[in-house]
């Protein structure tokens, strides 16, 4: 049987229970308006955001290619305003990265060339967890080019071939914190996900027109002559990783450094990949257009079969630069 201490200390264990479980129901009743309030807020700035990243960037960087990459672009708002509702009351961060993108491929001797550095620019929005594990969703916009004339071996100057193409970019990616973050403000980091990105490659013909190479099938792709090469699909699925350094300013604001290499499915980034095909064939089926810009050396051709790219090697693209990240998160001040 209990006795009188044991009940009295029981009652007065329930009774201090209940009074903290009363004080935590009132606190939720008087600052659900204005957590309410402040996620409006949020979801305001998102939707800022998200229409500059639609008309800004792509003015300014990727005007010529607005029509093409507006349905990517308004499935990525979407995306982010999905998850946005699904997250929140969590630890958001908004991230506008900027910086420069390089490709390397059937193109390119050297691995990193300052004649190949191009412009990049993106917005992540992530999940700051507080521990060594935090997500996020992104998009970059970048653009990539190479040309043969910058080579130095005289086999690929002679070939002669050039390329540009702008990229658009959705990903996905776990962030592994090397330290605690809790601890230290200095983090470094390393990073890996999955992307799908869309790209049209183009060049300059002999008279300076600018010409897209997907629809002249160069190798053949498509054509019923080769039907071992199927056309290349321009939206394409990477694997985006690396490594990165942030920096705690503040609870509100952090500063970061970041490498990301791109692992991509097709060889095709720069439309050269396989061997030569018959010029005459592609003229019949394609039109002079073709014929000219699959074979731009200044001698006769003799080459059908012998290699024009290098299919054992994939093409690939790297992003660095400065990510400025800033919080999104309600902050309710308890008074």
């Amino acid at each position: 049987m209990e006795s009188c201490a044991e009940r009295f200390n029981k009652l007065k264990r329930e009774k201090q229970v209940n009074k903290i479980r009363n004080t935590l129901t009132s606190m939720t009743e008087r600052y659900k308006p204005q957590i309410n309030h402040e996620n409006k807020i949020i979801k305001g700035k998102l939707h800022a955001l998200l229409d500059w990243t639609n008309s800004t960037l792509s003015q300014l960087f990727f005007n010529h290619a607005k029509m093409r990459s507006s349905g990517f672009i308004k499935f990525s708002a979407f995306f982010f305003l999905l998850i946005s509702e699904l997250g929140y009351g969590q630890k958001w961060m908004g991230e506008v990265v900027a910086g420069v993108s390089q490709y390397n491929g059937d193109l390119t001797q050297q691995a990193v060339s300052f004649k190949r550095i191009k412009p990049a620019v993106g917005f992540n929005l992530k999940y700051n967890s507080g521990d060594l594990l935090d997500l996020r969703v992104g998009v970059l916009f970048a653009r990539v080019g190479a040309d043969d004339k910058d080579n130095k071996r005289a086999d690929y100057k002679a070939r002669n071939f050039s390329f540009k193409t702008n990229i658009q970019e959705l990903n996905v990616c776990a962030e592994f914190n090397l330290v605690d973050p809790g601890i230290y403000l200095q983090i470094p980091y390393v990073f890996a996900g999955l992307g799908v990105f869309h790209f049209n490659p183009f060049t300059y013909d002999n008279d300076g027109n600018k010409t897209y190479l997907r629809p002249l099938s160069t190798e053949g792709e498509g054509l019923p002559d080769y039907p071992a090469r199927k056309q290349y699909s321009l939206f394409q699925f990477c694997i985006p990783f690396g490594a990165g350094f942030k920096i705690k300013t503040t609870d509100k604001w952090q500063l970061s450094y970041e490498f990301g290499y791109r692992f991509l499915i097709t060889d095709y980034l720069d439309d050269v990949s396989k061997t030569y095909v018959s010029l005459e064939l592609l003229n019949l089926r394609k039109g002079p257009k073709s014929a000219e810009l699959a074979y731009r050396k200044n001698y006769p051709f003799v080459e059908e079969g012998y290699p024009r790219g290098n299919s054992k090697v994939r093409d690939y693209y790297f992003f660095t630069g400065l990510k400025f990240a800033f919080n999104l998160s309600p902050q309710v001040k308890i008074r």
